[in-house]
Formats: structure tokens, sequence, C-alpha cells
């Protein structure tokens, strides 16, 4: 006769994320969690979702410049980088959708990195065929390929990350994936650069040698899918079975929702380009009228963006009331995901938004004219490369580390709160070296101090969206997390060189610092209503 069952244990208070355990009983066994299989395993998959990131855009710049495509058009291809900052919008299908064979064969997670990885191979492969000299069109689609696998790598990677291992675990995990992303970044970027230029035969353009580089990166992927092959499936979690679990919908119900999202997206891009004079001409009135012209430019690019917003959403609203798609799928897709984080947040969802929308903010729009300000401030090519590639590589993994060992041993919070001051204060440092143009023992450590607290508050921060998600709908939240991360900070970032020119370097950059005093309040206060280990033992 079995005993009774046993009390399941109360929810965690709004703002909490889950909390390890228990505290490791010495520094030996907190540094050896760096070498459990799961987490060195990271470090493998976080080199295969950072290396096609500046494949997408930065190195094919490069490519499209030296092919002599107009620079207008190159940044035009930016564009395709918002399938990073959309990802949410399919990631619900990788929650609930098997891949035919390979879910039989590797599971839901791996079958689903297996494929992606396999896209993200196949788009090097096709871009690398085309010359974009002569064949523009298919340069892009292959961009555009590239974009979307690599964004559905990234869902699934976090999604496995996240159920790999137990709590505990999680701010290393972040800690061993930032680290391989950095240095996937680094293979893809600089990396291909130099081997660019080693290939070419001569001082003209060498289609045939960014070809090759591009055939290598495909290679080099091997990396990632031999970590996803000799991987374990993760185990179900008991939590994964605490409430009601999603009804997932047939292959047709998914290509239906599937085609909304297609139409939605096009909605959102056809609105967005054709608003763009009314925008133009909004920003001029308000000019007139006496607004500063940069609130004006930065007003009407808003409501461009909020009426594309709205145009989406009211052309995935009218698909879905067509019949288009189901709406018992819909509801299961996109509204049980965020029904549950509202249940568990309670009051404190907006204050645990507003955190995610924010945190990055300063350190984001303040790199977003970093490189252009090193140039500006007299510093040679070969100073920004050695300082920012090697030195601040470094000075990232080890705040990474850091932010790790900080998160498992005294709590996620205040390792939290630590980056947020930390990547506030050093965008004072470039203040200061904005008065010292050429200095580059200044410059050596603006660089050390800005990438070691960004690796930092990268970690911890990971490590808190992971731990605010529930495993019952882990690819849809984590990345509607990671997509809201991005949002603002990057829209603001737009406008990071207009405000240089009104105001200078050092005005900015104070005023970038000044963006992450909020963000403190904001961990405070999510921290003492129940977020964890504010206290120093989780």
């Amino acid at each position: 006769m079995t005993g009774p069952s046993p009390v399941p244990a109360p929810p965690p208070p709004p703002g909490a994320a889950r909390k390890p355990p228990r505290l490791p009983p010495s520094w030996r066994e907190t540094l050896a969690a760096f070498t459990a299989p799961p987490v060195a395993r990271m470090l493998l998959l976080g080199f295969s979702a950072g290396l096609p990131l500046l494949l997408v855009f930065g190195t094919l710049s490069v490519w499209l410049r030296e092919a002599g495509v107009d620079l207008a058009t190159v940044t035009l291809l930016s564009w395709t980088a918002l399938a990073y900052s959309f990802k949410f919008l399919w990631a619900p299908l990788i929650d609930q959708g098997r891949v035919p064979l390979l879910t039989a064969w590797l599971g839901r997670r791996r079958g689903w990195l297996l494929l992606s990885q396999g896209a993200v191979i196949a788009a090097l492969l096709w871009t690398a065929a085309f010359d974009p000299a002569h064949a523009l069109a298919w340069t892009v689609a292959g961009a555009v390929m590239l974009a979307f696998a690599s964004a559905t790598q990234d869902i699934v990677i976090d999604a496995y990350r996240i159920e790999a291992a137990e709590p505990a675990l999680q701010s290393m995990m972040s800690a061993m994936y930032i680290a391989g992303y950095r240095i996937g970044m680094l293979v893809s970027g600089a990396g291909s650069l130099w081997l660019a230029a080693a290939l070419e035969t001569g001082t003209t353009y060498d289609p045939q040698a960014w070809a090759w580089v591009y055939r290598a990166m495909a290679a080099v992927m091997a990396v990632g899918v031999l970590a996803t092959l000799s991987a374990p499936e993760p185990a179900p979690r008991a939590e994964a079975n605490s409430g009601p679990a999603p009804v997932p919908g047939t292959l047709a119900e998914q290509g239906r929702l599937l085609g909304v999202i297609v139409l939605a997206a096009g909605a959102f891009l056809a609105t967005f380009l054709g608003v763009a004079p009314l925008s133009a001409r909004g920003a001029g009135a308000l000019t007139a009228l006496g607004c500063e012209p940069l609130l004006a430019a930065g007003l009407a690019e808003a409501s461009r963006l909020v009426v594309s917003v709205l145009a989406a959403a009211g052309a995935a609203g009218a698909l879905v009331l067509l019949g288009l798609a189901s709406r018992r799928h819909v509801r299961e897709t996109y509204l049980a995901p965020l029904a549950d984080f509202l249940a568990r947040q309670g009051r404190m969802a907006a204050v645990v938004l507003a955190l995610i929308a924010t945190y990055r903010l300063s350190d984001t729009v303040m790199g977003a004219v970093a490189t252009v300000f090193y140039v500006d401030m007299g510093f040679t090519k070969a100073e920004i490369a050695t300082y920012t590639k090697a030195w601040g590589l470094a000075a990232t993994l080890a705040g990474g580390f850091l932010g790790g060992v900080g998160a498992l041993r005294l709590g996620v919070m205040p390792v939290l709160f630590l980056g947020a001051v930390l990547s506030a204060a050093s965008n004072l440092l470039f203040a200061a070296l904005a008065a010292r143009p050429g200095d580059t023992v200044f410059l050596l450590g603006t660089i050390v101090a800005d990438n070691l607290s960004g690796g930092l508050a990268g970690a911890a921060f990971v490590a808190y969206l992971s731990a605010l998600t529930s495993v019952r709908f882990t690819a849809m939240q984590y990345a509607l997390f990671s997509s809201l991360m991005t949002l603002l900070p990057k829209g603001l970032a737009g406008y990071g060189g207009a405000v240089v020119e009104a105001v200078g370097y050092g005005p900015f950059f104070i005023g970038t610092a000044v963006l992450g005093v909020p963000v403190l309040a904001l961990v405070a206060w999510a921290g003492r209503v129940g977020g964890p280990g504010l206290d120093r033992r989780p």
C-alpha cells in the first residue's frame, strides 16, 4: 500500500526566478561545475550560435562593398537581422512541432537543433554559390535564409540550455554559452576577413576567395553538429507537468499558422516601407512647430514602428478570423505561454518586463557608436583590432566566468545588480577617453572594463531570464524575453550618431550611463519582492 502523495511545493513569489537548491560547499566544487558535461557542452553550442551572426551582415557587407554594391543597398541588408528580434513568432512551433524522422531519432530538442544547423550550413553554401556583383538577389536570398536559420538555432539552443541542467547550473551554462558565442563571432568576423585576405589572388575583387570563406564557415559549423549528435536529449522535468500540457497542433495547423506569420510579416514590411514618406513629412512638420529635430525624428520613427506593428497584428487577426489558422491552435501557441507567465508573476509582471526591456539599454546604446568613436579619437585600425578583439574577448570571457561563479555562490540578483552598476559606470570611462584622444593605455583600460562588465552582466542576465522561463513553454517564453531585451535598446541605438553630432561624444556617453540608473531600481525592486538570491545564500 502506497503512502500519501507528497504535498506540492508552493509556487515561487511574483518576480522570482527558480532558486538553486543549495549552495556548493566549497570553491573547488563551484569551479568544478565548469567541467560538468552540460556546462562544457554549452561552449560548443554557443560557438555554433555565434558563428552565423556576423556572416548575416557584418562580414557579408565587406564582401558586397568589394563587389561594387552601393552603400544604400548594403545597409538595407541590416534588416535581415530583424529575424533575431522577431524569432518569438515561430518559437512556439519549435515548442510544439515535431521534425519528421529527426525527432524520432534524436528527440524533440536535438531534432530541431540538427535541422536548424543543417539549414545554416545550406544557407552558407547557397551564399557561396553566387557572386553578388552579378547575382545580388540570390546573395540576398542566402542572407535571409541564413538569418532565419540562425535565429531558429538560437531558439533551440536556448531551450536546450534551460532544460538540460538544473537551475543551480544555469549561471555556469550562461557563462560558457557567452564564451562560445563570442569565440564564434571572432572566427566569423576577424577570422573570415583574415581568410579572405589570405585567399585573394591579386589586388582586385576576387569572388572565389569570398566563396571559399563561406564554404569554410559552413565546414566549421561541424563543431555544433557534433555537439548536437553527442549530447543527450534533456530529460523531462517534474515542473513541466505542473499544469495542463499544451495540445500540439497537427502538421496542417502548424503549416497554416506559419502562413499567417509570413503574411503578417509581409504586412509589417509593406507598411513600414509605405509610410516612410509620411514619417519624414511628420518629422518635418514637428520641427516646423518648434520641436527639436532629434525628438521630432524619434517620435516620427516610433509612430512608424507602432503603425507597422498594428498593421501586422491586424492582418494576423483578420487571417485567423477568416479561418486560415485554427483559433484553438493560436490560443495554445501564443496565449497559453503568456498567460502562464502572467499567472506566475502576478502584479510583478510589469516590473519584470520593464527590467528585461531596459537591462542592456546603457551598453547597447553606447556600443552602437563605439567603433566610430575609436576612429574619431585617432586610433589606428591595428590598435582598434588588437584591443577590441584580443583584449576585449579575453575580458568578456573573464567577466562571464566571474558572473557565473558569482551567481552560483551569491545568487542571481546581487550579480545582476552589480552588472548593471558596472555597465553604466564603464560608459563614464568612454566619456573620459573622449578627452584623451590617442591615449592607447586609457583605451586599453576602457575596453577591458567595458567588456569585463558586459560579460559579467550578460552571464547574470541570461541566468535570470532562464530562471523566469517555464519549462512547459521554454522556447516561446525565452524567445519572447530575448526579443524584448533587444527591442528598445536597438531602437534607441539607431539615433546614437545623431545625438553625438548634436552634443558631442562626452555628453553622449554620460547620458548613456544615466540610462542605467532606472535599471538599478528595477533590479532592487524585483529582488526585494522575491527575486533569487538578494541575500548572500540562494
